[in-house]
């Protein structure tokens, strides 16, 4: 939780003093975006620029993308090809210069601050690649802590249901340090499900796991997603994870360059 407050503050800084003219650069669909049925996340000519220095850096360049619901979507591109930026737009811990997201037919560039907070907090779950656990906690303490920050009456029991989903029951008493890298984002991953979220959006989860630990975890996510009927949206610079996924986004220079789906047998 401590990352996701540093990256929202880190946001708000970095979208000040950007020039009008990355706008007019760039192309846009010149209509109103109209909201599909089925759709999990929209985006619409998505722009994101920074300033550095005298320099504006676009790192989204108008991406337009359509995740349906109840699918895992992977992310794939080079370092600096927006995939981080998009995620962090979509779950509204940044702020697009312009263009339009959608979540389930919710456009969220529109929320202040406030119903952001609150938005995220009932519908979006997060996987970060530090797994961003606290580590005085046990296992079971820090899935229960989103769940007791909302308020939920029957926290425990769903704490425990999300160890049990990720295979941890036995481990719920133990802290950080006392469990593997794979162990530790179980944790994380049944902390993002606590608060019985439509979309998780995961950066780079086996970025830190080795491979036997990655298609563990990999696996893990496809059964969520097919147990759960949650939506999932992905990055990764992981060719395992092209395995296991429903459908890749590859992006490059903040643009869609390419897009394919995997068939299932």
């Amino acid at each position: 939780m401590a990352d996701s407050n540093n990256t929202e503050r880190m946001a708000r800084t970095a979208s000040a003093g950007v020039a009008d003219h990355v706008r007019a650069a760039l192309p846009s669909s010149n209509g109103k975006a109209v909201a599909e049925e089925g759709l999990a996340v929209e985006t619409i000519d998505l722009v994101r620029a920074y300033k550095v220095g005298n320099n504006d850096v676009l790192a989204l360049r108008g991406l337009s993308i359509q995740v349906k619901a109840g699918r895992w979507v992977g992310v794939k591109g080079r370092s600096g090809s927006g995939k981080t930026t998009l995620l962090n737009c979509i779950g509204g811990l940044d702020h697009p210069t312009s263009g339009v997201v959608r979540c389930f037919g919710r456009e969220i560039t529109r929320l202040s601050d406030g119903q952001l907070t609150k938005w995220r907090r009932e519908q979006v779950g997060f996987v970060f690649q530090s797994f961003a656990l606290l580590p005085t906690l046990s296992a079971f303490e820090n899935v229960e802590l989103p769940l007791r920050i909302a308020g939920a009456k029957d926290r425990a029991r769903r704490a425990r249901y999300c160890l049990d989903l990720v295979g941890l029951t036995r481990w719920a008493k133990h802290r950080p340090y006392e469990m593997s890298g794979g162990q530790n984002q179980r944790v994380a991953i049944a902390r993002a499900l606590a608060n019985r979220p439509k979309l998780i959006l995961a950066d780079e989860p086996t970025g830190e796991l080795d491979t036997t630990t990655s298609r563990d975890i990999l696996a893990l996510f496809r059964r969520i997603v097919e147990t759960e009927g949650i939506t999932i949206l992905m990055t990764s610079h992981d060719p395992i994870v092209l395995e296991y996924v429903d459908e890749v986004l590859e992006l490059s220079d903040g643009q869609l360059i390419n897009r394919w789906e995997n068939q299932f047998e």
